[in-house]
C-alpha cells in the first residue's frame, strides 16, 4: 500500500447516510417534519447523495416508519441524488412511486449476518434481488446494492476476498449500477481496505471505468474509520458513505457503533487538498444541532473542535 499524498484523487464524493443509517438505531422517533427540514438543509451542503430513509417494516425499524412520506415531501436539489434502503420486493414497489433516484438492497457477504439482518439465506437474497430489478424496470429508479460485512463479520470473522469479488459480479449481473463495500461493524483495517479496493478495481473493469460506481462504507467502531477512508482513497476509491455527527450503527450486529462522521471526513480531505464539493462550514452548523434532534451527544469531532483553520484569540498573557 502506498502512502504518498500524490496517490490521492483530486475529487471525492460524499454520500450522506445519517437520515437512514444514522437514525435507524436511535431509540426515539425523530418527527417527520424535522426529518424533512433536516434533509432539505443537507441538500444545500454539496453532498453528492443523501439516503433519506428506508422502506422497511415499521415493526422492524420504527425510527424509519415514515420513509415514504419523507421521500415525497423533501425538496429535490439538482445535482443531488436521493436514495433509500429497501429490504424486499414490496419495498421496491413502494419506493418506485416516490420519485427517488435509486434504491439500495443489502446482501451480506456473511451467511450468518444475512440471516440475522434479513431473516433469509444469501441465495434467497440474490433471487429476491432479481425480482426487485424486474419491479424497477421502466420506473426510472436505479438499483444499487451493499455488500454488508465485506471486511469481517461479528459472527463468522474474516470473509474471503474471492467471496466479495463473486458477490460484486452477481450484483452487477443483476443490474446494479452501484456496489458498496460495507464495513458493517468496524472490523476493517487500512491495509486490508487498500488491498481489497485495489483488487476490486483490477478485477471488475465496469467499476474501474466508472460505469458501475464503487462506494466504501466504514464505521468507526474501533477508531480507525478515517484511516480506512484515507487508505481506500489512496487505492483509488472516490465515493464514501458517511453520517453527520458520526451517527448510526447496525441494529442487527453486536457491538456496531456509528458511521464515519461526514464533517470529519470532509475536513480531512479539505486539509489534504482533495475537493469534495461540500460546504464544510454549513455542514458543521447542521451537525452542531444534532444533539437537540436526537437527544444526546454525538461522536463527531470537527463540530466540537472547529476546523483546523479556525484560529482563536491570542491569550492576554501571550500578547506581545
Amino acid at each position: 500500500m502506498s502512502n504518498a499524498v500524490s496517490d490521492l484523487p483530486q475529487r471525492v464524493f460524499l454520500h450522506e447516510v445519517a437520515p437512514r443509517d444514522g437514525l435507524q438505531i436511535e431509540p426515539v422517533f425523530v418527527p417527520t417534519d424535522a426529518k424533512v427540514a433536516w434533509i432539505d438543509r443537507l441538500s444545500e451542503t454539496g453532498v453528492a447523495k443523501i439516503e433519506i430513509g428506508s422502506f422497511v417494516s415499521p415493526k422492524a425499524v420504527p425510527a424509519l416508519a415514515d420513509g415514504e412520506e419523507v421521500a415525497r415531501r423533501i425538496r429535490r436539489r439538482p445535482g443531488v441524488r436521493y436514495a433509500a434502503l429497501i429490504p424486499n420486493v414490496r419495498g421496491a414497489e413502494r419506493a418506485a412511486g416516490t420519485g427517488l433516484d435509486e434504491v439500495n438492497v443489502v446482501v451480506s457477504a456473511s451467511e450468518t449476518h444475512n440471516r440475522a439482518n434479513l431473516r433469509m439465506a444469501r441465495a434467497d437474497s440474490f433471487r429476491q434481488l432479481a425480482e426487485i430489478a424486474r419491479v424497477l424496470e421502466g420506473s426510472g429508479v436505479a438499483l444499487t446494492s451493499s455488500v454488508a460485512t465485506a471486511f469481517g463479520c461479528p459472527f463468522e470473522g474474516p470473509q474471503e476476498r474471492a467471496k466479495i469479488f463473486d458477490q460484486a459480479a452477481l450484483l452487477i449481473d443483476a443490474g446494479c449500477v452501484g456496489v458498496t463495500l460495507a464495513d458493517t461493524t468496524g472490523m476493517a483495517n487500512p491495509r486490508q481496505v487498500a488491498e481489497t479496493v485495489a483488487a476490486v478495481l483490477r478485477a471488475r473493469p465496469e467499476i474501474a471505468r466508472g460505469s458501475v460506481q464503487l462506494t466504501l462504507h466504514f464505521h468507526n467502531t474501533r477508531g480507525v474509520g478515517l484511516a480506512n477512508v484515507l487508505a481506500a482513497a489512496q487505492a483509488g476509491a472516490t465515493r464514501f458513505d458517511a453520517a453527520l455527527g458520526g451517527l448510526g450503527g447496525c441494529p442487527f450486529a453486536p457491538g456496531a457503533t456509528g458511521n464515519v462522521c461526514t464533517e470529519d471526513v470532509v475536513s480531512m480531505f479539505a486539509e489534504m487538498g482533495v475537493e469534495t464539493g461540500v460546504d464544510l462550514g454549513r455542514l458543521i452548523a447542521i451537525a452542531r444541532e444534532l444533539p437537540d434532534l436526537v437527544g444526546h451527544e454525538v461522536p463527531g469531532q470537527v463540530a466540537k473542535a472547529g476546523r483546523p483553520c479556525d484560529l482563536h484569540p491570542v491569550p492576554t498573557a501571550a500578547a506581545a
